[in-house]
């Protein structure tokens, strides 16, 4: 069983969860024991993590047998760290189950360990709530979380990954250590860096991730791309997008500037309703392309709103709270 002092779940209902072989009632089940405790939370977050890390060729086993040394495991604690051969199945009728069953006896005699204490696990949770918060991390790598955000991470990184979750928004500075990778886990994306400074940011269903320094490699399913400076990736409704970065918009929460190099219109519109809560339209869709190239600090709504209608000389038209642009 897993769980904490006053909650416990059955271990093959876990994985039948996270491979989304769940019934309706055993789903509510898991939620209700994920929502018990932020430690049981934590758990599956990392737990998430490893498994969407785990190899393709892993999961193509036989789901009886993985079962079975599963439980062995885990009724056998010294069994945890002796290695199993895994035998391929033909056919892919298993490969989901197979694939969460497999990842918890993977967990238990791969990388376990690296969250694991005398068999006790041991996370920090860090929740920014309204304001901006810095937190720096076991190895030295310094995380800066937006309003709003959460970050979870292992009190001591043990193993041969540096693993975190991320909900929100974070700039990230990685200390470097080629022998550790540092992964983030947001929603269906995996961000995967030696070291090196970036941006992620997920929101309603869109994720982000700029780079300001170094390589980062990104990845959705089976959707990879490597970033270098000044290039971005956007995760969408399953697809994967790679293109250069205009301007430093996304590091407004930082250091409260508003810097444009040849930004589209549209992606300053967005910028300004989430930062001043602004519900600004453009109503005439040719002007979402207009490039931008200024930086903003300081100013409220309506100065910048000024600016741009003079700019690109636009008919600026407020109606219920909207600010139109025509």
């Amino acid at each position: 069983m897993m769980g904490n002092a006053n909650t416990n779940i059955n271990d093959d209902l876990l994985v039948k969860y996270i491979a989304g072989e769940a019934s309706r009632a055993e789903h509510l089940v898991v939620e209700d024991w994920i929502a018990a405790s932020e430690t049981n939370r934590a758990l599956y977050e990392q737990f998430k993590l490893i498994w969407d890390q785990s190899p393709q060729a892993v999961r193509n086993v036989n789901k009886e047998d993985a079962y079975i040394r599963l439980q062995n495991r885990l009724n056998n604690p010294a069994a945890m760290r002796q290695p199993s051969v895994l035998t391929k199945t033909p056919t892919s009728y298993w490969v989901g189950l197979a694939a969460s069953v497999l990842l918890i006896s993977s967990i238990l005699w791969l990388t376990f360990n690296h969250f694991y204490d005398n068999g006790s696990v041991s996370f920090i949770r860090i929740e920014s709530n309204s304001k901006v918060r810095t937190q720096n991390l076991p190895d030295g790598s310094e995380i800066t979380l937006n309003a709003h955000s959460t970050l979870v991470y292992p009190k001591r990184f043990t193993g041969n990954i540096r693993p975190v979750s991320l909900r929100g928004e974070a700039f990230f500075k990685v200390s470097p250590d080629k022998t550790k990778p540092f992964i983030i886990k947001v929603n269906d994306v995996t961000v995967r860096v030696v070291g090196t400074s970036f941006n992620i940011k997920s929101r309603n269903g869109k994720t982000e991730v700029i780079v300001e320094t170094g390589i980062v490699k990104v990845r959705e399913h089976e959707n990879t791309v490597d970033l270098n400076p000044g290039e971005k990736a956007t995760v969408i409704k399953g697809s994967l997008l790679k293109e250069q970065n205009k301007g430093k918009l996304y590091n407004y929460y930082l250091t409260r500037q508003l810097v444009c190099d040849k930004t589209p219109l549209i992606e300053v519109v967005q910028t300004l309703n989430e930062i001043y809560g602004a519900h600004i339209i453009i109503a005439n869709k040719s002007l979402e392309a207009l490039p931008i190239t200024t930086t903003f600090q300081g100013q409220s709504l309506d100065e910048i709103v000024s600016v741009i209608s003079d700019t690109f000389k636009i008919t600026v038209e407020r109606k219920n709270q909207q600010i139109i642009f025509k």
